[in-house]
């Protein structure tokens, strides 16, 4: 009998979602094929995709692949190129139903590697019912002198941090994702450079990360870590999945995290936040402007898979407007600009509109094979400036030092 391989991004909803799919997409078309679906965590799943090369060998037919692994996976021809069958049968209403910033980063070389899956940029996350509670305005303005709002600067991130951290409540005033996978510690420097005004790329589009705002950005983020008196104890061991569970059970004030972290808080069971909980553009510098980042999750088909035809066929049904919001109802986040919009979605998830303009300062990675060991340092590179008294300005020059050999 005919056995379809899923590898999966270990993650509830997702794992919930593609069940459903799968059973119904057989129903409706008559297919007696079992689908084996084996959730993974991160570098588990990259490990078995892309470096054990699991899309190449047929022991994976489709596979969750995001776009910080796209161009890699593309280049190491594990993905297949889907534009033929695109032509052929698109998928509805594509490309249209989507916004543009979710259609860019699996075009490589001419080529359509993989169709949107899941998304929601980074965001600030915070309770709204403790920021609109009438006392705590009134004792946050007696302490700092001003209104209590969802911070717009760094400086007033960690003093609301401060503000609501209160260990004997299991209220933190903040959590964040600090283990070290090459991904979350990694998106937090990028924000923290990003939103001092610094790039990751220098004039001749080199990554170079040896600049002042790099170091503003390892300072802060190293003080915010370490400060016991602003974050969430369990950070350092949590990943975005756990700080994200975290913020839901009401353990924190405010995260910074992807956006599906928030909706996430308005439709699981364990949730104790429903109703309580806004988005909105992340804190910046004084004299810069707010960013996001935007990586997002793919469908891809892998090379080798001996029923690519099949597997295709399964993510046109995948990403269907009805597919697209189901994914959302269970927790995850819906790519079609539908879902945003829909009512009922925006009724549960009083946020969810605020999709779009989040795209609007989502910006990405650069697009190099080596980002994914370049990723590695700046990781190693945060993890050390944690648990060390290394000064930044050292650290990062040492990672440059690095990363140029790489280059």
């Amino acid at each position: 009998m005919t056995k379809l391989r899923i590898a999966v991004r270990k993650f509830d909803p997702f794992e919930t979602t593609l069940q459903k799919l799968w059973d119904s997409f057989c129903l409706k078309n008559n297919i007696q094929v079992e689908a084996e679906m084996i959730p993974l965590d991160l570098h588990d799943l990259y490990e078995e995709t892309i470096t054990n090369k699991g899309l190449i060998n047929g022991k994976w037919d489709i596979a969750h692949i995001n776009t910080d692994w796209i161009f890699d996976a593309a280049n190491e021809k594990a993905v297949l190129d889907l534009t033929s069958l695109i032509s052929e049968n698109p998928p509805q209403n594509y490309p249209e139903g989507w916004h543009q910033s979710l259609l860019n980063l699996q075009q490589i070389n001419n080529g359509t590697y993989g169709l949107p899956f899941h998304d929601g940029p980074e965001c600030l996350i915070y309770r709204k019912d403790l920021f609109e509670n009438p006392t705590e305005k009134e004792n946050f303005k007696k302490q700092f002198g001003y209104e209590l709002l969802p911070p717009k600067t760094w400086e007033q991130f960690t003093q609301i941090a401060e503000f609501f951290n209160r260990p004997e409540q299991n209220l933190y005033g903040s959590v964040f994702a600090h283990y070290p996978d090459g991904h979350n510690m990694v998106f937090d420097f990028c924000l923290q450079l990003w939103t001092r005004g610094g790039s990751l790329l220098n004039a001749q589009n080199q990554i170079d990360i040896n600049h002042t705002a790099a170091i503003e950005a390892l300072d802060f983020y190293r003080t915010i870590a370490n400060n016991k008196k602003a974050i969430h104890p369990q950070s350092k061991d949590f990943g975005s999945v756990e700080a994200g569970m975290a913020f839901a059970k009401g353990e924190a004030a405010m995260a910074i995290n992807w956006f599906g972290f928030a909706s996430m808080c308005e439709v699981i069971e364990e949730s104790t936040v429903k109703g309580r909980v806004d988005i909105t553009e992340l804190p910046h510098n004084e004299n810069n402007k707010t960013a996001s980042l935007n990586v997002y999750w793919l469908y891809t088909v892998g090379t080798g898979s001996k029923h690519q035809k099949l597997a295709y066929a399964f993510l046109r049904f995948a990403t269907t407007p009805e597919s697209d919001k189901l994914l959302t109802t269970e927790g995850g986040i819906g790519c079609r600009k539908s879902t945003w919009n829909d009512v009922e979605i925006n009724t549960t998830i009083p946020f969810y509109h605020k999709l779009e303009t989040l795209h609007e300062n989502a910006l990405t990675l650069p697009q190099t094979p080596v980002w994914p060991k370049v990723a590695e340092l700046i990781d190693k590179m945060v993890l050390k400036s944690l648990e060390s008294n290394i000064p930044s300005e050292k650290l990062l020059e040492e990672t440059q030092n690095l990363i140029l050999q790489i280059i």
